[in-house]
């Protein structure tokens, strides 16, 4: 409808990306120092709505440059969210809860994910049938439809708000805070481990989500399949991810192993890119594994950085980790749309299967750097609860 090219399309992406480069290192800190961790949800959500309506309205009035300040500043309030939804996560759940807890918020993420991806083609189709023709008032006013999710998260911001606060007072609990004081220095003190979990996210999201962006042309092209059919496989990941997160989460829970568990997780996503590059193979095969590994991955790679920072460093470990993951997918995002302008889908899926063999060689330099400095990350959980009640 907005005849726009890839690399423009991906753009949108971007854009969602970019402000929290700066904005995830900082969001504890708005967090414990300015806003405080209800009331920040609240804002959060506030940029996520306006963000949306913007995003519409540039569709309604088909004007691109406006959908990209629309997503601007929905990414100012989406990344900004989560860590709100970490600090609040860290608050109330410790140690080996936190992987179930990190696994129940992606699965509950996924779902939503689902549903935009297989329900607003069919929104799309009745506001078309309403308006008896296609173009930009169609797209906007689909795009206004489904901002109507956003309020859902806005009402739930408000709901968790006053949930907090009467904890608080019957519980004599402390509002939920980072437990960060923002110094740039901190990130000097980061250890190598750390820095090794950042490699390995970044790299292996920036193989999941662009990747996901451009599927359903992918799976037209390469697989013949209608956009429906398209649409289906290509959301398989998310609908899988859904229940399975709080599964894997659980089981991490029960069995330690974190580093195991990602190494079998980014071997798994390999094998899947390859076989969606180099094969004719049933795509749904490789789409599946892409599914159970994105989803064991998130469930054991999060919580491990609770285990190599001090609690006071924690916000800013995990902002950080945000931060530099919107980097990478801001600049990936806009590489992909470009190859594939310009060289096709074989040599995109080449170059995400690149950027997941970089994941992999981070994943072994953290065992064995973990393993030669005496770390946590590769024990077992009863060690674990073991050490922490010595400790």
């Amino acid at each position: 409808d907005m005849k726009v090219n890839t690399a423009q399309f991906m753009a949108l992406y971007a854009w969602y990306s970019w402000p929290n480069v700066v904005l995830c290192f900082f969001g504890g800190f708005l967090i414990d120092r300015v806003f405080g961790i209800r009331l920040g949800t609240i804002i959060f959500s506030v940029f996520v709505c306006i963000g949306q309506v913007i995003f519409a309205l540039g569709a309604l009035l088909n004007t691109f440059w406006l959908m990209d300040v629309g997503r601007f500043v929905f990414g100012i309030g989406g990344e900004s969210l989560a860590v709100a939804q970490n600090t609040y996560a860290v608050s109330w759940f410790k140690g080996k809860e936190l992987n179930l807890v990190f696994g129940l918020q992606l699965s509950m993420a996924r779902i939503g994910s689902t549903v935009n991806m297989n329900i607003m083609g069919w929104v799309y189709s009745r506001v078309q049938d309403l308006l008896g023709y296609t173009g930009p008032s169609t797209l906007g006013l689909t795009l206004m439809i489904g901002g109507v999710t956003c309020l859902f998260s806005l009402s739930c911001a408000l709901m968790l708000a006053y949930l907090d606060r009467r904890a608080e007072k019957l519980l004599s609990k402390e509002q939920g805070k980072t437990g960060e004081v923002i110094k740039l220095t901190d990130v000097k003190d980061f250890s190598l481990s750390l820095w090794l979990i950042f490699v390995i996210c970044v790299c292996y999201y920036a193989a999941i989500f662009p990747f996901i962006g451009l599927g359903k042309v992918f799976f037209i092209e390469k697989f013949n399949f209608s956009s429906q059919e398209a649409s289906a496989i290509n959301s398989i990941v998310y609908i899988i991810s859904a229940p399975m997160s709080p599964i894997f989460g659980f089981l991490v829970d029960k069995l330690g192993k974190n580093i195991i568990w990602v190494l079998c997780a980014v071997i798994t996503t390999l094998a899947s890119h390859i076989m969606l590059a180099f094969t004719f193979w049933n795509p749904w095969i490789a789409m599946c594994l892409l599914g159970v590994a994105y989803s064991l991955l998130a469930c054991a790679l999060w919580p491990m950085v609770a285990f190599v920072v001090p609690d006071h460093q924690l916000g800013t470990a995990y902002g950080f980790m945000q931060s530099i993951q919107n980097l990478g997918l801001a600049v990936i995002a806009i590489a992909a749309g470009m190859i594939l302008d310009t060289r096709g889908y074989l040599f995109l899926e080449v170059f995400f299967s690149a950027c997941v063999c970089l994941s992999l060689i981070a994943v072994v330099m953290l065992y064995f750097v973990n393993h030669l400095t005496g770390g946590d990350l590769n024990w077992s959980a009863k060690k674990r609860e073991k050490m922490q009640k010595v400790a």
